[in-house]
């Protein structure tokens, strides 16, 4: 297609300031929610992996008088996966002042695809090519000048995470015009189309974007008429769309997807002025190293030492150290009593703040003597991973091994994510196509996938008895994962949807960008999960105090410690795993520090602990996403299996000999 088949212009009509909202939208991974946060000031997690964000996500612009709309990434249009209708429908049904499309430069004709489909829509838009320079390191030079004139709209080169870019972002958007965008289509297309306009409601999408939607059989725009037009004007429309597949020897979506291409592929050759290997060939080197089947493996068995040594020598045993033992129970914990005692009113207060079951000797110091310098380490490293690009890697290396499971590595996304969040990593299931995958997905999470809380413990305490304890749990916890994913996968009818992912360059993880995950997720840590341990240990107090503790420690000591091989004590873990399976953890982490467990007690603990039922937010989560009755069948399933396979874990170990 050449540049006589389109028409660019800016339009002389400007959109007020305050009416409307404005949304980012993108494909995955292009760093909509640096912008977002640029903008608004409000923080979304940010990572360097498809998937990330999966809630709409909204917050006030801070030198704009308008409401930013931040969207879940998107490969194309029509949507395919549940993140991608959560985006199309805020095209559709929000009052849109303006749409800023955030596009990777490195990949520009595959943003250019996605720029045709959103200039069509008539709504403001404006294109900010982000990761300017890592296309510079490779050589890569955009004529953005060029390019703003072909296209009719501002084009604005950016680096999110240094903030360039922003300021022109923002002043842009205070005055935007209607872009005039319009591509040729075929014969059949255009008549079509051309007939439909009168039809169709004119709103702030534009007519002609909705005909060629409907021609192209896109479901959320079918959906989104539906509720708009009447029978008859909806019969019009089938009529027209069957007259033109009658007139067309292809496709009608085919066609239109091909004018567009053609377009994106001939303005990036116009606008690209060199292109070089660039002083970035490492990076190159390495992420294809990363992803191949043989060499990617020992460069993952690499990278999980790393991760074990930081968080479970380092972290666990190293600033645990110095936290728990030189900081608390040398400093903090003997002072607060000695207040605590001196000026509490009454005995039972005492008690409750700084008793065996205490708000502050317990809860506190679980917190944040045990946990804390564990999972700081975690999400650091965890950023680090991110930021690098290395996990969309994992996710083409891992493909191989899911589609065992009758999933494709995208499916690794939810679960990388669960090692953060569980909750959250439920929500992220919306990024696979079909249902079965994400309840295939959601069942494992829950069964099998430890919270960031909760692997820290478990590396931290396994890595402080041997390298051999840690293996021993992720071998077990692994096999469980594989076997049920397989078993599931034969269970439940569907087939495996193809592996479509876009690669993200392997890059040196920018130390700010990592300090800011990692600070945010611990403000997440402080405000969630602390006061979980506070009313964990409170209800072990108030347990304690009615004499229910004790009864329950005895009522579960044939599980725990006849089948499972724990001293009795462990029963109160279990009791409190109940309501976060991190806490439950912590309890065997403070047993294992007593030296109240041996080497095969602590494996065959933290192996149950791991497959123990998900905490009381993720089930929530679950019934929101499946219903209260797969919530309730998932549990029935998951509980009973955790202590089966703990004691058949226990009896193995037993009978090799290993561990005491």
């Amino acid at each position: 297609m050449n540049s006589r088949n389109s028409r660019h212009q800016f339009s002389d009509v400007t959109v007020p300031n305050e009416d409307g909202c404005i949304a980012l939208v993108g494909h995955h991974n292009v760093g909509k929610s640096v912008i977002f946060h640029h903008l608004t000031g409000r923080y979304v997690t940010v990572a360097n992996y498809p998937g990330t964000t999966v809630e709409i996500a909204k917050g006030k612009a801070r030198e704009l008088t308008v409401t930013v709309v931040d969207t879940p990434g998107i490969v194309t249009l029509p949507p395919q996966t549940a993140d991608e209708w959560a985006t199309a429908r805020v095209l559709l049904q929000e009052k849109l002042r303006a749409i800023v499309q955030v596009g990777e430069t490195n990949n520009l004709c595959r943003t250019l695809l996605l720029t045709a489909q959103l200039a069509e829509l008539g709504v403001p838009l404006v294109l900010v090519l982000n990761m300017m320079d890592e296309a510079r390191s490779r050589g890569v030079e955009v004529d953005c000048r060029n390019l703003e004139a072909r296209l009719g709209v501002p084009v604005i080169p950016a680096i999110a995470i240094r903030g360039e870019g922003i300021p022109s972002l923002t002043e842009r958007l205070g005055s935007l015009a209607q872009p005039q965008f319009r591509l040729n289509y075929p014969a059949p297309i255009e008549d079509a189309a051309a007939e439909m306009a009168s039809s169709l409601p004119d709103d702030h999408i534009a007519p002609r974007s909705l005909a060629l939607a409907w021609l192209a059989g896109d479901p959320a725009v079918e959906e989104w008429l539906t509720t708009r037009l009447d029978a008859e004007a909806l019969k019009k429309l089938q009529t027209i769309r069957e007259t033109a597949l009658m007139a067309s020897v292809e496709p009608l979506s085919m066609l239109i997807q091909r004018t567009r291409l053609s377009f994106a592929e001939e303005t990036a050759r116009a606008v690209l002025k060199e292109s070089g290997t660039g002083s970035i060939q490492w990076g190159s080197r390495l992420g294809h190293l990363a992803t191949h089947p043989v060499w990617g493996i020992p460069l993952l068995l690499a990278v999980l030492y790393a991760v074990y040594w930081f968080v479970g020598q380092f972290g666990a045993s190293t600033l645990v150290g110095l936290m728990e033992e030189d900081l608390f129970e040398g400093l903090l914990n003997p002072w607060v009593t000695e207040q605590v005692r001196r000026w509490s009113p009454a005995p039972f207060l005492t008690d409750l703040l700084v008793g065996e079951y205490g708000l502050w000797t317990v809860g506190m110091t679980y917190a944040l003597a045990l946990i804390l310098p564990i999972v700081t380490t975690f999400f650091f490293t965890f950023g680090i991973l991110e930021d690098s690009g290395y996990l969309s890697r994992l996710v083409v290396l891992s493909n191989r091994v899911f589609r065992t499971l009758g999933l494709n590595g995208k499916a690794v996304l939810p679960m990388v994510l669960g090692l953060g969040c569980v909750t959250m990593a439920t929500l992220t299931t919306r990024i696979l196509e079909s249902r079965r995958e994400r309840l295939m997905v959601t069942f494992l999470l829950a069964l099998a996938i430890p919270c960031s809380a909760q692997l820290g413990v478990v590396m931290g305490m396994l890595g402080r008895v041997s390298l051999v304890a840690t293996l021993i749990w992720a071998g077990c916890v692994t096999a469980v994962l594989l076997t049920v994913g397989w078993l599931a996968a034969r269970l439940m009818p569907g087939e495996r949807t193809p592996l479509l992912i876009a690669l993200a360059p392997l890059r040196v993880p920018v130390l700010g960008n990592v300090l800011t995950k990692t600070l945010a997720r611990l403000e997440w840590y402080i405000k969630e999960v602390v006061p979980l341990f506070l009313l964990g240990t409170a209800i072990l107090f108030v347990l304690d105090r009615l004499a229910v503790l004790p009864w329950l420690i005895s009522t579960g000591e044939p599980l725990v410690k006849d089948w499972l091989g724990l001293p009795a004590e462990a029963s109160a873990a279990f009791l409190m795993g109940f309501l976060r399976r991190d806490f439950g953890a912590t309890g065997l982490f403070a047993l294992e520090s007593a030296n109240l467990l041996s080497p095969r007690q602590a494996v065959v603990g933290m192996v149950t602990i791991t497959l123990f039922i998900p905490c009381i937010a993720s089930i929530m989560i679950i019934v929101k996403e499946h219903g209260a009755r797969t919530a309730a069948l998932m549990i029935a399933l998951i509980f009973p299996l955790a202590f089966l396979l703990g004691g058949v874990l226990n009896r193995a170990l037993l009978s090799l000999g290993w561990g005491g």
